[in-house]
């Protein structure tokens, strides 16, 4: 070879890499700017666009709702005074629209393509003239009157309120129908069972005034003649709001309550399915615990006389309520196993604690010393348990009449009968209504407050000397009660359209009147201790909604799914509101399944 052809050959060599280099380089590029545009697609973009009607007027407050099929998550928003949108960050992909107003037939289109590049979506509605369907819009909170004013006294009013939206709302297409009285009878037999005990003289009212208000021509006129009036559209700051829910479980799931660990992961109870569930909302990973059952049998230890159960139901404990310790850990109350349960996530190993005095763990508070405390619904009592010694503790509680005292004393002995000799019990539908101690709370100085729902009352445990102090309340339904930062001890009104605040200091009560039209129940409220903003269940309207003590204004956030039967409240520290639908049986619900529901008050 020649020194020419070496030079050449050399030369040659040297082009390669370099040619080389610049196609590598050319592939960088394009390769960065591909994932810079799929990091772009990632994460997603604003997107804008108008709901209007067909005459082109702006809808004001409809329900964009997108669901992700796939992750099995939807996000709603709503629209404003001008029918504009803003959607909030969204990943790109395939989702399924709906859009929904009172007043107007809903619009649904699936395949709705988000991509990352910013858009407009224009949307038509049609005014609905059905007066059918627009009277099966409305929730149970507009139907519930229909049947108030065909019953006799303000008395059986209330019975009718608290005792007939025990487990889930009037507002569903199996709830409002007409029946046979045999057919009511049976119903009422079984919602005694579950607790709902009305009165002789209320069974035999209720059927004539559920059949009279489920009768087409008396609903539709009362609810769309002489003009069909929905639901006000939300204004201000409910206006900005998103809410997203997760569906969780299975459709036989019952998530009764719902609370935020530290860690920001969500976790609720499964009281049918006898099983702990959590999510975790940045990543949409869902999570099951299995609740160990022991020996108790399907039933709990009230398989014998059949309380508190359904047909098909299977569940041998139920969870019912749960509370995240300082140290993480999760505290569940096993209602129908009569124990109580500790689980440790990191571990995943429980403890259980069998509930040696008294019947049925219901809501579940922890104080600041970490004792775990109860309240022992059936028994008109309120549990103690120390994790640090061990000790557990029942604190029995005043009954207000003679004929709830023998009721109580007399319910371990019926059980014992039948499980013992087969002695049917006494009808448990048309006994004395029992006290019910529900809702519980420790106050700042470590009292312990609580309330009997059927009794109308609130009370205080000292921790230390056990000494008890009831007070009366003015209205009726006290139900899950919640202090603020201040002291205040805030209590919903469930069968009396209200929320109270109660000073323990000066012992006055102050109300304030639902403001959704109808009859509300509110199930249950927190207080935002941050700002003191209380949160309270629409549990009849499908909403959630705050109230500013300061201004003494409520804010109304409607919940894009109907039947929404919301039991407890709890908050992200991001300023998320968390809560579920609760509806027992869950097919209540207008969705698959149950759902945990994020509501962000400032997302847009």
């Amino acid at each position: 070879m020649t020194n020419r052809e070496l030079t050449a050959t050399s030369a040659n060599e040297g082009a390669l890499p370099r040619a080389a280099m610049l196609k590598a380089l050319a592939i960088a590029i394009l390769t960065t700017a591909v994932v810079l545009l799929v990091i772009a697609a990632q994460a997603g973009t604003y997107t804008n666009g108008v709901v209007k009607d067909q005459g082109g007027r702006p809808v004001v407050g409809a329900i964009v709702t997108l669901t992700d099929r796939q992750l099995r998550r939807a996000t709603s928003f709503y629209t404003a005074s001008d029918g504009s949108f803003q959607m909030p960050d969204m990943v790109p992909g395939q989702y399924d629209l709906r859009v929904r107003r009172a007043g107007y037939a809903d619009l649904a289109q699936n395949g709705i393509a988000i991509t990352g590049q910013p858009r407009e979506l224009q949307f038509t509605m049609s005014v609905e003239n059905n007066p059918n369907e627009l009277a099966w819009q409305l929730p149970a909170n507009r139907w519930a009157p229909l049947v108030l004013e065909r019953l006799s006294s303000d008395t059986r009013r209330e019975e009718y309120l608290r005792q007939c939206a025990y487990c889930h709302q009037q507002g569903s297409w199996a709830t409002r129908v007409q029946r046979s009285d045999e057919d009511w009878r049976a119903i009422f037999a079984r919602m005694g069972k579950m607790g709902g005990t009305i009165s002789p003289e209320l069974q035999k009212e209720l059927p004539g005034a559920f059949n009279a208000a489920y009768e087409e021509k008396n609903y539709l006129h009362k609810l769309t003649e002489p003009e069909f009036v929905p639901p006000p559209a939300p204004e201000g700051v409910a206006l900005k709001a998103t809410i997203t829910e997760w569906s969780m479980g299975a459709s036989s799931s019952m998530l009764h309550d719902i609370a935020v660990h530290p860690d920001g992961s969500i976790w609720a109870v499964d009281t049918n399915g006898d099983r702990l569930l959590r999510l975790d909302p940045q990543t949409n990973a869902r999570e099951e615990f299995p609740i160990p059952t022991g020996d108790s049998p399907i039933g709990g230890v009230f398989h014998s006389i059949g309380l508190l159960q359904v047909k098909g139901a299977t569940a041998r404990v139920a969870p019912h309520s749960l509370q995240v310790a300082q140290d993480g850990t999760i505290w569940v109350t096993l209602c129908l196993g009569d124990k109580v349960g500790h689980f440790d996530p990191r571990t995943r190993g429980w403890v259980i604690y069998t509930q040696k005095e008294g019947l049925y763990p219901h809501t579940l508070r922890i104080d600041r010393k970490g004792r775990v405390w109860y309240t022992l619904a059936v028994s008109n009592g309120v549990g103690m348990i120390d994790p640090s010694t061990g000790q557990q503790r029942v604190y029995r509680l005043p009954a207000s009449s003679f004929s709830q005292a023998i009721a109580l004393r007399m319910m371990p002995v019926a059980m014992w009968a039948t499980e013992k000799f087969g002695i049917a019990p006494p009808s448990i539908g048309e006994g004395a209504p029992l006290p019910v101690p529900y809702g519980i709370d420790i106050a700042p100085d470590g009292g312990v407050w609580f309330s009997q729902l059927n009794a109308h009352r609130i009370g205080r445990i000292d921790p230390e000397s056990g000494a008890i102090r009831i007070v009366e309340t003015p209205f009726a339904g006290p139900r899950r009660l919640r202090f603020d930062s201040k002291w205040n001890l805030w209590i919903p009104g469930f069968s009396s359209n209200l929320i109270a605040r109660y000073s323990p200091s000066t012992g006055q009560f102050k109300t304030w009147p639902m403001p959704t039209a109808g009859v509300e129940t509110p199930y249950a409220l927190n207080v935002d201790r941050r700002s003191d903003t209380v949160w309270v269940c629409g549990t009849a309207s499908d909403t959630l909604m705050s109230f500013n003590p300061a201004t003494e204004r409520f804010t109304v956030y409607p919940l894009p799914t109907r039947v929404t039967f919301t039991r407890e409240i709890d908050f992200g520290k991001d300023g998320a509101i968390w809560t579920s639908n609760s509806d027992f049986p869950a097919w209540h619900i207008e969705a698959p399944s149950p759902m945990f529901i994020r509501l962000q008050p400032n997302a847009s």
